[in-house]
């Protein structure tokens, strides 16, 4: 069902991909490779899976983990862009890139644990029939 609770924190995680790929047009890591702007792009279709396979919650579990170790990347690719940035390390100057994958994966990680406890009652629920 799409009004469970899993499903808002999966789809706040999605929109903090969306709003890392709207704010992070101006990070140039690797050259010319668009490594945030297709990372941005999985993260939001694993995340609309995610969201639309609410029967099987086993897949929704896979495909958070894979969303989370995306995202922890991405945190890693932009704290090293942001330490190669001229002018130390001062965040309002730089920008706020790096929140949206923290973000991300602190959501997810949520929505993992609620999907979990769905699990749980389910199994629960068949041992009684």
């Amino acid at each position: 069902m799409l009004q469970r609770i899993q499903t808002i924190w999966t789809l706040l995680a999605v929109l903090a991909a969306v709003f890392l790929f709207i704010t992070g047009q101006d990070v140039d890591v690797f050259g010319n490779i668009p490594v945030i702007d297709i990372s941005c792009i999985a993260l939001v279709l694993i995340g609309a899976l995610s969201i639309f396979s609410f029967k099987n919650r086993k897949r929704q579990i896979l495909l958070n983990t894979f969303s989370i170790i995306i995202n922890v990347l991405l945190i890693g690719v932009l704290a090293y862009w942001l330490l190669n940035l001229s002018g130390g390390i001062q965040i309002p100057e730089k920008g706020i890139e790096p929140v949206f994958p923290l973000i991300a994966v602190i959501c997810l990680f949520i929505a993992n644990v609620y999907i979990r406890r769905d699990e749980r009652l389910v199994k629960s629920v068949d041992r009684l029939r």
